[in-house]
């Protein structure tokens, strides 16, 4: 040690063992996997890690069902930042779902995560959908007599014997449902009605493997799970309507309005083919305190009408959740992610028309979400994001802004500049391309941050033509004079967006052109089934 004390050499030895563990944690080192919560026709799965400090490892994953031969692809699974926000936490992994799989199917997933700078893994699991709840297999079934009643008491059931409460007349009202706490319960097909001063028609705080299907609620709450939540539970079939007005006195956080149509939360819950209507809110999840464990939660193929707030309110959804394949017509706001707590969030082709205030309301530093294949006619702003964001992936989304009509909504929030494209703080880590924008009666103007919507977007399309996108579509120019017949808004053969979406595994990969169309439809494909299949 000539030359150097022996103080200089322990220093020396500590900042090389200190260097060597930094550069050590630039391979990925995988950890374990979850597949939590399946649905009926998504699973989920989160893959936990350390190190990839460079960032330069990726994550995909392959699926097949069991007794198939050919594997499919999946979307890559989206990388997720570790964070926190109002004493909500994550950690760092690779997360993702896949998408309209069959019901009550045993599947083989293959999961691989590649780093060039070592640790990478295949991993193989296996995991089920869950079946379609069936009330006519192997229940207990109360049949109700026609009448007026007060509260519906129910009992639990066993996940062996079920217990369903029907009225096979048609004819029972109650003003209340109680499945709070309960367990393995059917309500189906009865009309409850609850015009009380916030009167909720179903309570399901803490219920576990209930389904509602098929009943006629009014009410100025319809369903309802506060903490400790719902888990797994089945909402779907229903006309759930509330007493909000469609005017601009009603609109927005601080206007005249209340109820939520649908509000759960909990994890595993599965909201689809329901007419919701007439709410503040139409269907949410819980917010702030009131959120627990919101993940796996699956909005799809409803029907929403005039929610003066949040047509689809999925605030403080930690993963997984998927809204999906939604019709909007006359809401304040179209889809809310206020915030995602890391995210993933999807938002796939869902369809919406004269929104007011945002098609895409993306706030409290939300983070995660993955935009995907949505169709926005509206006033105001198209494709917008009014607040801070990170860690977005907007693809293949066709929308549309147009004039503002000078509309300021109650506590003073308005339509967006009108403008095709507004994103105004997008974040360093998310990504946007392969976007359709245009507007009507207006002139045009796009940007994505501070930048031209073309500089970001290389393989975007600008300066859309309303009528050549669409056949037929009025345009909302009386916003909130009138309730909206649902346009169609497939595109005509002469719209510049056919053929020219991204490619996107398990998203829409099964096109029928030479390429998906950007948007939530295909040219020439039927319409989904929004709102009750039976």
């Amino acid at each position: 040690m000539k030359g150097m004390n022996r103080l200089h050499f322990v220093l020396l030895l500590l900042t090389i063992g200190l260097n060597g563990r930094l550069l050590a944690q630039k391979n990925i080192v995988p950890g374990k996997i979850d597949v939590p919560y399946p649905t009926l026709i998504h699973l989920a799965f989160e893959w936990y890690f350390e190190g990839d400090n460079n960032n330069n490892s990726s994550a995909t994953i392959m699926f097949r069902e069991n007794s198939a031969a050919d594997w499919r692809e999946g979307m890559p699974l989206r990388r997720i930042e570790k964070g926190e926000y109002e004493g909500f936490q994550w950690k760092n992994r690779y997360s993702g779902s896949l998408f309209d799989l069959k019901p009550g199917t045993q599947y083989e997933i293959r999961l691989t995560i590649s780093d060039p700078d070592g640790g990478g893994v295949e991993r193989t699991v296996e995991v089920a959908t869950r079946k379609v709840p069936d009330p006519r297999i192997n229940t207990e079934i109360i049949d109700i007599e026609p009448g007026d009643y007060d509260t519906l008491v129910t009992k639990s059931g066993t996940p062996e014997k079920p217990v369903v409460y029907t009225c096979s007349s048609g004819g029972a009202k109650f003003q209340y449902v109680d499945l709070r706490y309960r367990k393995h319960v059917f309500i189906q097909g009865l009309n409850i009605e609850n015009l009380s001063t916030e009167g909720i028609g179903i309570g399901m705080d803490g219920a576990v493997d209930c389904s509602i299907i098929g009943n006629n609620i009014h009410a100025v709450y319809g369903i309802v799970a506060d903490i400790p939540g719902a888990t797994n539970c089945y909402v779907s079939n229903n006309i759930i309507t509330g007493t909000c007005k469609w005017a601009l006195s009603s609109l927005g956080n601080d206007g005249e309005n209340i109820g939520e149509g649908i509000q759960l939360t909990g994890p595993g819950n599965v909201i689809c083919y329901n007419r919701v209507s007439a709410f503040r809110d139409c269907i949410s999840t819980m917010e702030g305190v009131r959120a627990t464990d919101q993940v796996c939660v699956d909005i799809y193929n409803n029907d929403i009408s005039q929610g003066v707030d949040d047509a689809i309110e999925a605030d403080f959804c930690a993963s997984n959740c998927r809204i999906v394949r939604n019709r909007i017509t006359d809401c304040c706001v179209g889809l809310s992610s206020q915030p995602s707590l890391g995210g993933p969030t999807y938002f796939i082709r869902n369809v919406m028309y004269n929104i007011v205030h945002s098609g895409f309301k993306l706030k409290r530093f939300s983070r995660g979400d993955v935009v995907l294949h949505n169709t926005l006619v509206k006033i105001g702003v198209g494709l917008g994001g009014n607040s801070k964001m990170d860690y977005a992936y907007f693809r293949n989304n066709l929308t549309f802004g147009g004039p503002t009509y000078g509309i300021i909504i109650p506590g003073g929030y308005d339509t967006g500049r009108p403008f095709a494209a507004d994103i105004i703080e997008p974040g360093a880590h998310s990504d946007f391309d392969y976007d359709a924008v245009g507007v009507w009666g207006t002139k045009y103007a796009a940007r994505i941050g501070k930048k031209r919507f073309g500089v970001v977007e290389k393989n975007g399309i600008e300066r859309l033509d309303i009528g050549k996108t669409f056949s037929n579509v009025p345009l909302p120019e009386k916003p909130l004079n009138t309730t909206n017949t649902v346009p169609d808004l497939r595109p005509s053969h002469e719209a510049k967006v056919i053929d020219r979406a991204q490619i996107i595994p398990n998203i829409n990969d099964r096109f029928t052109g030479a390429a998906p169309d950007i948007g939530a439809y295909e040219e020439g494909s039927d319409l989904p089934q929004y709102g009750p299949t039976l």
